[in-house]
């Protein structure tokens, strides 16, 4: 099999945990990996026993969705460099991963504690077959799988007395299972726009992708990273009073924040188009201070509940005329500090925001900073 070129088959396995139950660990060790890969390796061959003309790899950690559906697919691709590297035969072609005084033997393979409290652990694992054997293992392992997945009795208990959790249920999926159920679970809380940037980053990365946002925010997917409309210049686009204006801009900054949430834990950058990326927040430069204006100011523009939505740069010039030189969003309340002292860093000012207690509009309805002084 060494001198064959072996090819990848991705699998999970899903654990479905009981309501208030946590594992107390993400990984497990060398010796109880291997007692897990052994275990898996007899339910696949009960399921599809093709897979003993493979070679099975485990990783011994426990991930979110999340973690594992970023593009190119780290942990996998790590898992299946590793399980290359071992000589056929070891352990009649079955190979695990654990860890060896607390750590995995690979940084992607080490799952993140910030995931680690969802409803749903998922251990990967890999067959790597040879060319021959591709397209009717992979037919048939998405056939088996998905209709009677199930793990046997033995894993399922291993696992609960080894992890510590009660578990509802403990399935194998392959990967386009693992992507059809995120897809799923996107869509029904009204994400169904941030599952297509995702599954073009994952599986067409080298092609565009646009979408529209259920607010109507313009998105999308490109080299690498998602580009979302500006959320002034969509504002400018819309229609209504001002309440019911500064009500929709709130309500889009809400929700360009769930997308910038997800999309950082999937490991896909969120950034304006044209604009330089940055950490936490967005910034659109729109034109540099001019000397016959006030000295800029920053103006926080807020709204119940999220608090600051936007800051506006602006400088005054005669008859109090504001001139906006910059908007900024933070994307999450840690975000605010350093999205201030950029702004504040490349027009040399002081690093001072002014509260406007609202969202403020100039007279053709756009995003703008007070014509008179806030003192």
């Amino acid at each position: 099999m060494e001198a064959q070129t072996l090819v990848a088959l991705p699998v999970v396995l899903a654990l479905e945990l009981s309501p208030g139950d946590t594992p107390t660990r993400r990984t497990l060790t060398r010796d109880e990996a291997a007692e897990l890969a052994a275990l898996v390796a007899a339910d696949l061959h009960t399921l599809v026993p093709q897979v003993d003309e493979a070679r099975l790899a485990v990783a011994g950690a426990l991930f979110d969705a999340v973690e594992l559906l970023r593009p190119g697919f780290p942990v996998w691709a790590t898992l299946d460099e590793l399980a290359r590297r071992v000589p056929r035969g070891h352990l009649e072609n079955v190979v695990a991963f654990g860890t060896h005084e607390g750590h995995m033997p690979a940084q992607p393979l080490e799952p993140e504690a910030t995931f680690a409290d969802g409803p749903m652990r998922l251990l990967p694992m890999s067959l790597l077959a040879p060319e021959a054997l591709v397209e009717s293992l992979s037919e048939k392992l998405e056939v088996e799988l998905v209709g009677r997945g199930e793990a046997g009795a033995r894993t399922a208990d291993w696992l609960m007395r080894t992890l510590g959790v009660r578990l509802e249920h403990v399935r194998y999926l392959s990967r386009n299972d693992l992507l059809a159920l995120t897809c799923v679970q996107y869509e029904h809380v009204n994400l169904a726009p941030l599952w297509t940037l995702l599954e073009a980053a994952l599986l067409t990365p080298y092609r565009d992708e646009p979408t529209m946002s259920a607010r109507g925010l313009a998105l999308r997917y490109h080299d690498g990273k998602v580009e979302v409309q500006s959320p002034a210049a969509w504002l400018h686009s819309q229609a209504g009073d001002p309440g019911q204006r500064a009500h929709d801009f709130a309500g889009v900054v809400f929700e360009l924040r769930q997308y910038a949430a997800l999309l950082d834990a999937h490991h896909l950058p969120l950034v304006l188009a044209d604009a330089t990326p940055a950490t936490g927040y967005l910034l659109e430069t729109l034109d540099t201070a001019d000397a016959r204006y006030d000295a800029p100011a920053l103006y926080a523009h807020e709204a119940p509940g999220l608090g600051v939505v936007a800051v506006t740069l602006a400088q005054r010039g005669e008859g109090g005329r504001a001139r906006v030189l910059a908007h900024g969003y933070p994307l999450h309340s840690k975000a605010l500090g350093p999205l201030v002292a950029a702004l504040a860093d490349h027009y040399r000012i002081a690093p001072d925001l002014h509260a406007l207690g609202r969202i403020l509009f100039d007279a053709d309805g756009k995003l703008a900073a007070p014509a008179e002084s806030l003192h």
